[in-house]
């Protein structure tokens, strides 16, 4: 059983899309989703209040720790409270 030189490049060509769709799936599986939901009433009024005392920074842990955001994230929720 031989494969023609044309079927041997379609094969190929199916084999590789196969293999590059599988690298894209499995890249946006370990991505952590970006609507994630938004921190508990709880979380929000603690860290108006750090804010209103001045401590800023404190609020953004408070959130980060609680929520899991990143620095950024959290520094901006915290700056719009």
């Amino acid at each position: 059983m031989s494969i023609s030189t044309g079927g041997l490049i379609a094969l190929t060509f199916v084999v590789t899309v196969a293999i590059i769709y599988l690298i894209i799936l499995a890249v946006r599986l370990t991505k952590a989703p970006r609507n994630r939901p938004s921190p508990r009433q709880d979380i929000i009024d603690q860290a108006r209040e750090l804010k209103a005392l001045g401590q800023i920074q404190e609020a953004v842990f408070l959130v980060r720790g609680e929520t899991g955001m990143s620095h950024r994230a959290a520094t901006r929720l915290v700056n719009r409270l």
